[in-house]
């Protein structure tokens, strides 16, 4: 009895075992093949799990908005329609000037040695206006033979020299018929401290005194002529700066080259106006040199410290500026003059120029142009307190005193070479 319970229990676990891969593979195979081959519940329960889960509501809010801010973001950067069509602005060219009517003047003999042959000497008399040019020159410049001025006549600008027949260098030549007492006039420029220029040449006039055994005679005075010269060129700096020599007139630029010591250089400063509101321009330096570099020596500086021309002031020149006509242009004279001990004679003038606003710049001490004249300082704006500084130092450009002359411009022009041959001059006066 045992052995048959053993027997159907065993066969019993048997079967249960073998049903249950069956009931699995057919699920697998009823989900596989599809749900065709379910009963009408089961297909129901299929059905929901089959279909789409619904969040396009949830979705769209979102796609809408995020397209919306990309299409706006695309219109704020899409580019503008119209095109701004700018180029820097071209320099036009001068016209070419007109043939000029000119004729250089050559210089004229003065008339400024009077000689008396004494009996027993020499009575000379020179004028301190020697070359004719309206500049009297220092007494010491001046010897007669060796021999110093004896007196000054100050109102009438007159030296005196008298010698003995036999002093001062004098020098005898006999002939058949006279004796011949010869002296010389020698004119040598003063060198002054630190200025290494000068506008006068050297000069000799020989005096020679003729006596006949029979008769004593006096002498007139003959002087010589000399040719010193210069020549000119422009220098344009964008903006555009420049330097000009014009003729006497101030209308036309100068059409030679050619100078004489005692001459006047006319020089006109100016700055282009293409495209800019109006300026007013001022020469805040200027240097003279016997080559184009600025740096070369011999150097000369004749305008300093923000527009201070010094040049009439260490010389005794008749430099100056001119009274301003127009706020792009600045003139302005300098007396010709050349370098000591320079064979060549050659002259380059380059200049600092600056350009403020004219409608918002004020004439300061950093910007001015100011002459000395009579011992004083002039202004050629008007307004001489702004020379005061001249004679000290008017001080580097602050940032106060450069937001008071507003937007400002700068650079550089020359003009050159001038040349000024040396040459000294021989004059023989002889009496009868």
């Amino acid at each position: 009895m045992v052995a048959s319970q053993c027997v159907l229990g065993f066969l019993l676990l048997v079967a249960v075992f073998s049903a249950r891969p069956q009931a699995r593979s057919f699920d697998q195979r009823m989900i596989m093949e599809g749900p065709h081959l379910l009963d009408n519940n089961f297909r129901g329960y299929w059905d929901q799990l089959q279909s789409p889960v619904k969040v396009e509501s949830l979705r769209a809010p979102l796609a809408s908005n995020l397209v919306s801010s990309v299409q706006s973001k695309q219109e704020m950067l899409s580019p503008v329609s119209s095109k701004v069509d700018w180029r820097f602005p071209l320099v036009r060219e001068e016209p070419a000037q007109l043939d000029v009517n000119f004729q250089l003047r050559q210089p004229q003999t003065p008339n400024t040695v009077a000689v008396q042959c004494l009996e027993n000497g020499v009575h000379v008399e020179v004028k301190q206006d020697f070359f004719g040019t309206g500049h009297l020159l220092e007494p010491s410049s001046f010897s007669l033979g060796g021999c110093g001025v004896l007196n000054v006549d100050t109102a009438a600008g007159v030296l005196i020299f008298q010698s003995a027949l036999q002093d001062c260098g004098s020098q005898l030549v006999m002939t058949d018929d006279e004796l011949v007492y010869v002296f010389t006039i020698d004119y040598k420029p003063a060198v002054l401290p630190n200025i290494p220029v000068v506008r006068s040449n050297s000069a000799s006039v020989n005096i020679e005194c003729h006596y006949s055994r029979k008769h004593n005679v006096s002498s007139s005075a003959l002087l010589p002529a000399w040719t010193p010269y210069a020549a000119t060129a422009v220098a344009e700096d964008v903006l555009v700066f420049s330097l000009k020599l014009m003729t006497d007139d101030w209308m036309y630029e100068r059409p030679t080259n050619v100078f004489f010591l005692g001459d006047i250089f006319n020089i006109e400063a100016s700055v282009s106006q293409y495209n800019h509101v109006p300026l007013r321009v001022f020469v805040d330096s200027c240097v003279a040199t016997a080559t184009p570099d600025v740096n070369a020596a011999p150097l000369y500086s004749f305008i300093e410290n923000h527009g201070c021309f010094t040049d009439a002031k260490y010389t005794g020149s008749a430099s100056k500026f001119l009274p301003r006509v127009k706020d792009d242009k600045l003139r302005f004279q300098l007396e010709a003059f050349r370098f000591q001990k320079e064979i060549s004679g050659f002259i380059y003038i380059t200049c600092l120029l600056k350009a403020t606003v004219a409608t918002q710049s004020l004439v300061n001490e950093h910007h001015k142009a100011c002459s000395f004249i009579k011992n004083g300082w002039v202004s050629a704006d008007g307004g001489d307190q702004v020379c005061a500084c001249c004679d000290t130092s008017c001080g580097p450009r602050t940032a106060f005193t450069a937001s008071q002359a507003g937007i400002q411009y700068e650079g550089r022009a020359q003009v050159g070479p001038f040349q000024i041959p040396s040459q000294s001059s021989g004059i023989k006066v002889v009496s009868f």
